[in-house]
């Protein structure tokens, strides 16, 4: 079963790519790994999406931590989707993607 590793920069853009899988290519939600690529918690290296500040709010000290990028494992039953996943987690933003097995 080949897994395909990726990380992503921002929150947002990981999960923009995991639903892209889930609804578009019929990945199976259980089959895809989410966290950070450190031991910290973190929303990614950049705010994006609600993690960004606005006019109306100058933001406070319980603001997402930017403590480090965002890794994505997708495990899937064949190799010839194993391309397919590749080419939706780089549009989406994934760096260093990376197919095994």
């Amino acid at each position: 079963m080949p897994t395909i590793n990726a990380t992503f920069e921002t929150r947002r853009e990981a999960e923009l790519a995991i639903e892209h899988l889930v609804q578009e290519h019929g990945i199976d939600r259980d089959d895809v790994q989410f966290g950070t690529e450190g031991d910290q918690n973190s929303a990614g290296t950049e705010a994006s999406g609600a993690d960004n500040e606005t006019e109306l709010e100058a933001g406070t000290e319980d603001e997402a931590a930017l403590n480090g990028r965002i890794a994505l494992t997708v495990t899937i039953d064949s190799e010839e989707a194993a391309e397919s996943v590749q080419e939706v987690l780089e549009e989406y933003g994934g760096d260093d993607v990376t197919i095994e097995g």
